[in-house]
């Protein structure tokens, strides 16, 4: 799987001009968390390459990216949660999942495969 960087405020802003083109998946990871890790594993897995190539994806180490992490619930109007899963149609939310409600399933779904 091919992750997008989101560690910076320009990147947040690149997210939403993206999702005006298409829907843009963002996963909220915690370094330090097994669910988070597990959470992302089977996203890993299972993202195949049509997915990549279809649905831009970005990861935010929220350890390490507080601020961002701050302005992702304050933009999109989500509660902090990690792991959490959040797709994001023209600069809104659409679909937030968290802990192990998060599967490839229900966010390909969301992204409208």
């Amino acid at each position: 799987m091919h992750w997008q960087d989101l560690s910076t405020l320009d990147r947040l802003d690149h997210v939403d001009a993206l999702s005006a083109e298409r829907p843009v998946m963002i996963f909220k990871h915690s370094t330090r968390c097994s669910i988070s890790k597990a959470a992302l594993n089977r996203l890993e897995r299972n993202w195949s390459g049509e997915d990549a190539a279809r649905h831009p994806a970005f990861l935010l180490d929220l350890l390490a990216h507080r601020a961002v992490s701050n302005a992702v619930a304050e933009r999109y109007q989500v509660r902090h949660e990690s792991p959490q899963v959040l797709v994001i149609r023209d600069g809104r939310c659409t679909y937030s999942a968290t802990h192990t409600a998060i599967t490839y399933a229900d966010v390909l779904e969301a992204l409208g495969a």
